[in-house]
């Protein structure tokens, strides 16, 4: 091979040469035409670069279309360059924070001086970017020197830009240009425009600049594009069905909970329904922890300031946190529970320990206390106080994979009850190239993050890895699982921790009589008991597994005459431990029926004057209709078998 040939290897292992200085887009070429039409960027060893960026070296290559999370992230990023063109062009003088892409769409911070920006506007800028985008303008990359850019941004007046640039180092800035918009961007955008056909404004809302509250308060303007008209009309009909499912909406309409600006914002209020149902989660899991040898613990809702900074939370999240309560004695300061794990390694600490003793495996619904930004808050998903089904187990290093699987298993089997079948797991590791963001040692990480990936492996896991995504103190294991509208939540994680039992100095005597550290486990399979029921109320639209339903039946009286014997059907179900309420309004069938329906009720039994003769009652199943008459037993039994389906571990 000549020195002007480089050898590219592509992700089914095959090896390509190539002369020095050739593009992904010309490497897609090569293979088909129809590729090539559809890349958007690649990845070269690891990184996302321009598909018009030359490659000058022996590189591995994945060529990016919009099938790949990486792709629609370029598409998206190259988005909000051009709605920032299109607002320009639109607003002369206004000026920009950052643009960057998210999850599902991209936003951009845009300072509008004394304009207000109406939410009626947003269809002419999106008309504006699509006119732009039929220009197919190419997104041009410029190195471009510290000075040079200071100079340009001056002269244009953005001071946002100028605060960007005093973070950066010289030799390490580049520009983007498309049509008349430049940018201060790391890039990488898509070939041009014309790859975006579809386009929609969602809303506007406000954002401080850097996020705090002390400077400025910006216009964000939050929008989504696709390569293709019908996947925009696809994704707003999922955004229609996600607004009937807002676990906000239902919520207030099934009375599960509420909010209280005297309470304090972030602050849930449950409601009797909600706590019932919050009960009944919390009893599930006390069950399966029973099950696998969790004992019940309980710790107060604030620490001694030194428990934290032992820890080391309070060094990483302090700032963050509610400020320190003071008490009388000078000095003496407590904090509002942030985490549940130092407590456990207290408890842990309060007797010696044997390795015959372990593992020890403490768990506490315990409700911790995080200060969230005003703007951060949005219904159960984003609290300030919240409770997590936590658990923290004490093992031998030997121990540690198994112990790990087991964990696995259990939250596989809350996954099974409550219909969530489409997960991936997420091996979450420390960022190699950031290590000062995380305590511990090397080694202990090391053997943390092995024990997990192969933990994952042999319970024959789907898995992806990301780096930088560990808890500052061990690798872990999260749950991402796609509710019904397909969306990903995180929910359910476990992590592997060597540095907490070395800073509370955790210890046990070995079989050699010597002391030695245990290895902690934190594991929670709701995440947050708050969170994970937003999650399922917008994931089952409020249909709750019959297990878990607040209201299991609802008895309807046709008339008045029946109301005694409605009263003795629901005696006799109490005695099975079936929950329902007699709906004895002065209301016709029918309209019982209608609101029971949009009350989600599973069952509703219809007694009137022939099942009180005939001893039986009229069964109707929410979203169905008539199921039948049965006798009171046979409905138990029917209304059993299918709890202990959906529970049969």
């Amino acid at each position: 091979m000549s020195n002007q040939q480089i050898k590219i290897t592509l992700p089914d292992g095959s090896v390509r040469e190539y002369e020095k200085g050739v593009s992904g887009l010309q490497i897609a070429l090569s293979i088909s035409e129809g590729l090539a039409r559809n890349v958007l960027a690649a990845k070269v060893n690891g990184e996302v670069w321009d598909s018009s960026r030359a490659i000058q070296q022996d590189s591995t290559v994945q060529l990016l279309t919009w099938n790949d999370a990486e792709g629609k992230n370029t598409f998206w990023h190259s988005s909000a360059h051009l709605m920032a063109e299109a607002l320009e062009e639109l607003y002369p003088g206004i000026k920009f924070g950052i643009g960057p892409p998210i999850e599902n769409g991209f936003y951009y911070d845009v300072d509008f001086g004394d304009k207000s920006l109406d939410g009626a506007e947003l269809e002419k800028i999106e008309a504006k970017m699509m006119e732009l985008a039929k220009q197919k303008n190419d997104y041009i990359r410029k190195d471009v020197s510290k000075k040079d850019a200071v100079a340009y941004f001056k002269e244009k007046g953005d001071e946002y830009k100028l605060d960007l640039l005093d973070g950066l180092e010289d030799g390490t800035i580049t520009f983007y240009e498309q049509g008349n918009f430049v940018d201060l961007c790391r890039g990488p955008h898509i070939p041009n425009t014309g790859f975006i056909k579809a386009a929609k404004l969602l809303n506007i809302a406000g954002a401080y600049w850097r996020g705090d509250e002390k400077n400025k308060m910006l216009t964000r303007i939050y929008g989504i594009t696709f390569p293709k008209a019908k996947e925009l009309q696809e994704y707003l009909h999922m955004l229609e069905e996600a607004k009937k499912r807002d676990h906000r909406k239902l919520g207030r309409e099934l009375e599960l909970f509420t909010f209280s600006e005297k309470v304090g914002m972030g602050l849930p209020l449950w409601l009797p329904k909600g706590t019932l149902l919050r009960e009944r989660l919390v009893n599930f899991m006390k069950r399966a922890q029973d099950k696998s040898g969790y004992q019940q613990v309980v710790t107060p809702h604030i620490g001694h300031k030194a428990l934290y900074e032992t820890s080391g939370h309070y060094e990483k999240y302090g700032k963050d946190s509610f400020q320190p309560i003071a008490t009388p004695n000078e000095g003496e300061e407590f904090l509002l529970k942030p985490m549940n794990c130092p407590h456990h390694c207290e408890i842990y600490k309060h007797k010696p320990r044997s390795y015959k003793d372990l593992p020890i495996r403490y768990a506490e619904f315990g409700t911790v206390y995080r200060y969230e930004q005003s703007g951060e808050l949005h219904g159960l998903t984003r609290v300030r106080g919240f409770t997590q089904d936590d658990a923290h187990i004490f093992c031998r290093p030997d121990q540690v994979k198994e112990e790990f699987i087991k964990v696995i298993d259990l939250v596989l089997y809350v996954f099974k009850a409550l219909g969530f079948d489409d997960y991936t797991a997420q091996v979450s590791l420390r960022d190699p190239e950031n290590k000062e963001k995380y305590i511990g040692s090397d080694e202990g990480w090391n053997k943390a993050e092995s024990a997990i990936i192969e933990a994952a492996a042999e319970r024959g896991l789907q898995t992806v890895t990301e780096l930088g995504e560990a808890a500052f103190y061990g690798p872990k294991l999260d749950f991402m699982v796609k509710d019904a509208l397909g969306r990903k939540w995180q929910l359910g994680t476990i992590q592997v921790d060597y540095n907490l039992p070395e800073r509370f100095q955790l210890e046990y005597i070995g079989s050699d009589n010597q002391k030695h550290r245990p290895v902690m486990i934190h594991r929670a399979p709701f995440g947050s008991l708050e969170r994970f029921v937003a999650v399922l109320i917008e994931h089952c639209a409020g249909n709750f597994p019959l297990w878990l339903s607040p209201d299991q039946v609802t008895i309807l009286p046709i008339s008045e005459k029946y109301i005694e014997y409605a009263e003795e059907i629901k005696t006799l179900l109490e005695e099975h431990d079936i929950v329902g309420a007699i709906d004895n309004r002065d209301e016709k069938i029918g309209r019982k029926i209608r609101d029971a329906e949009v009350k989600k009720v599973p069952f509703m039994l219809i007694v009137g004057e022939k099942e009180q003769a005939e001893g039986k009652v009229s069964v109707r199943k929410h979203g169905e209709g008539d199921f039948g008459s049965l006798t009171p037993e046979e409905f138990v039994t029917h209304f059993k078998g299918i709890i202990e389906g959906s529970l049969k571990n």
